[in-house]
């Protein structure tokens, strides 16, 4: 297909293909989400080849790409992908590691205007937009620009509630998820969330990781910091303790003021308004049923 709109988190992005561009095909993933409203956030025209970064552009950003089993790395590349900064405007470079051939593309865009260039260096006929990482970092700029949050969280609605678990890698997001899903609530998604203010209120939206996810949202109630402990144990915290402690499961790419500035008032808005708690939990339906017991 030439054109397509997806609608993820309440976000409409538009994918064009540029005069002489690929054919665009969004993977099984994305496909649940695709919308047939036109009202764009943002539109990203892709193109074919590669694209030389300005001379004076500075590189704000870089991650290597380490691939591990059982926590040991076994592959590592240094360039995975950056984000370069030319006045204005920004650019990502990035490789797609996951694609079974050699490619890399350039995502050229600025934080203020609503079309967005994506060059991408291939030999295949049809390419993915979307392809890793650049779903997460698509994603991430737009929370950025709407001055929403991208958190590591799982998410669940039961009768109406909606609660959140935050933690890195190893904390119990997968594991809350499971106990709840056991419990019959509805899974909003187990690794990674988008939160919205909307209407006063706060949202939780899932974003498409895994091939059988399908648009889900919730109402935010209880916002949960977790970690794995010997008993169960609930404390509320408020103020800078808990504005911290989402800061440190938030996704963030730290390399600009207005960016940091922007999301800790973001966090802060957050934890004023929705109720922040500790939680230090075993990993069986106890730690469901204290949770409900406390509202």
């Amino acid at each position: 297909m030439k054109y397509y709109n997806l609608n993820i988190a309440g976000y409409n992005i538009r994918f064009e293909s540029a005069q002489g561009g690929p054919e665009l095909a969004p993977s099984v993933r994305f496909l649940r989400n695709i919308c047939s409203n036109d009202n764009y956030d943002i539109l990203i025209k892709v193109n074919y080849g590669s694209l030389m970064l300005p001379e004076k552009a500075e590189r704000m950003f870089h991650a290597p790409f380490v691939e591990e089993i059982n926590g040991i790395p076994v592959r590592h590349k240094t360039n995975f992908w950056s984000v370069w900064k030319n006045d204005q405007e920004l650019f990502i470079k990035t490789i797609f590691p996951l694609c079974p051939d050699d490619r890399n593309a350039v995502l050229q865009f600025a934080l203020d205007k609503q079309e967005w260039n994506l060059w991408i260096d291939c030999k295949v006929k049809e390419v993915d937009p979307l392809e890793y990482p650049l779903d997460g970092l698509i994603l991430y700029y737009l929370t950025v620009i709407k001055g929403d949050i991208l958190i590591h969280a799982s998410g669940i609605n039961y009768n109406g509630s909606g609660y959140l678990f935050s933690g890195v890698s190893g904390k119990g997001k997968t594991t809350m998820a499971r106990l709840w899903h056991d419990k019959g609530a509805r899974v909003i998604h187990d690794d990674r969330l988008i939160l919205r203010k909307i209407d006063g209120k706060y949202k939780m939206f899932n974003t498409p990781v895994y091939n059988n996810d399908e648009p889900q949202e919730s109402t935010l109630t209880r916002l949960y910091i977790i970690e794995h402990g010997s008993s169960n144990n609930i404390v509320h915290v408020k103020g800078a303790v808990a504005v911290s402690l989402v800061m440190a499961n938030c996704i963030q790419h730290n390399w600009g003021n207005e960016i940091i500035a922007k999301l800790l008032e973001s966090v802060s808005t957050l934890c004023e308004t929705v109720p922040v708690l500790k939680l230090h939990f075993i990993p069986d339906s106890s730690i469901v049923d204290l949770i409900l017991e406390n509202g």
